[in-house]
């Protein structure tokens, strides 16, 4: 386990909330990852014939259970969803490691290509927070997804620790000793983002974001190579893009749902981003 491993991930196996209970269809999945670690995830299935299914790589706390709501809108439009939860996550076994991060996003999506009625040419790889960067990390290692979004994603775990060390007022002075010290390198997204293929990309985030500075997220989108776009909700904190549907200021109206839908129907539709 890579050192500093333990401050990046904050599992439980509360139970926050269940899609059945907002008439949400759904059905438990379990799966293998490497190691032979048993875990497991929700499908929810797409009304309708699906556009396309999207992967959906949770933040660094909690389960599933809560992380749901940020995608349970996408059947209604069309789109099969997969959520998992990582090792040490939910009702999923192990201990959660970066590696095992790694490890979990690619026994997910190797899951949703084996799944009958899935089409595996359409699979999304979406991200959100740690979630963005293990996506990222995975993403430089495929050439099997049709698209790949993050939101909230940090360049580094060493940055990530900077970050919220100097957010910390008696740690200010001492967060770059203290990231270096107690945080290791490894799995870098900006150190592999370079290597993703030429899929269209999506990086989102916040600029009043104060859980992870929106300008690393800013660097991976720089670092990235075409096609790819940039999107930035001026007023938007921690993982806020798809919390509702309302417009953003000079978006002539568009919701931000109705924008990300935007991307991944492009996406599919071979449309540039």
């Amino acid at each position: 386990m890579a050192r500093g491993d333990r401050f990046f991930h904050y599992p439980t196996r509360t139970i926050y909330d269940r899609p059945e209970e907002h008439g949400i269809a759904c059905e438990d999945v379990f799966f293998e990852s490497d190691g032979g670690q048993r875990l497991h995830g929700w499908f929810l299935p797409a009304t309708g014939r699906a556009r396309g299914t999207l992967i959906h790589c949770h933040g660094n706390a909690g389960n599933i259970t809560g992380h749901y709501r940020f995608v349970a809108w996408l059947p209604a439009r069309g789109w099969n969803v997969f959520c998992f939860d990582y090792r040490g996550f939910g009702r999923s076994a192990g201990r959660p490691t970066r590696e095992g991060d790694v490890a979990d996003v690619h026994a997910a999506i190797d899951c949703m290509q084996r799944r009958e009625g899935v089409d595996a040419d359409r699979l999304v790889l979406f991200g959100q927070s740690l979630g963005g960067t293990v996506a990222l990390a995975v993403a430089a290692e495929r050439e099997d997804l049709a698209a790949l979004a993050v939101e909230g994603a940090f360049a580094s775990y060493r940055d990530e620790a900077r970050f919220v060390c100097r957010r910390t007022w008696w740690l200010w002075g001492v967060a770059g000793v203290v990231s270096r010290v107690f945080v290791a390198t490894g799995h870098d997204a900006i150190d592999r983002v370079h290597r993703v293929g030429s899929i269209p990309k999506l990086f989102v985030c916040g600029a009043r974001d104060g859980t992870v500075d929106h300008r690393q997220t800013i660097a991976l989108h720089e670092a990235a190579g075409p096609p790819k776009a940039l999107w930035v909700l001026p007023e938007g904190g921690h993982m806020d893009a798809l919390v509702d549907n309302e417009p953003e200021p000079g978006q002539d109206g568009v919701g931000k749902r109705d924008r990300f839908l935007g991307f991944l129907d492009g996406a599919l539709n071979g449309q540039q981003p």
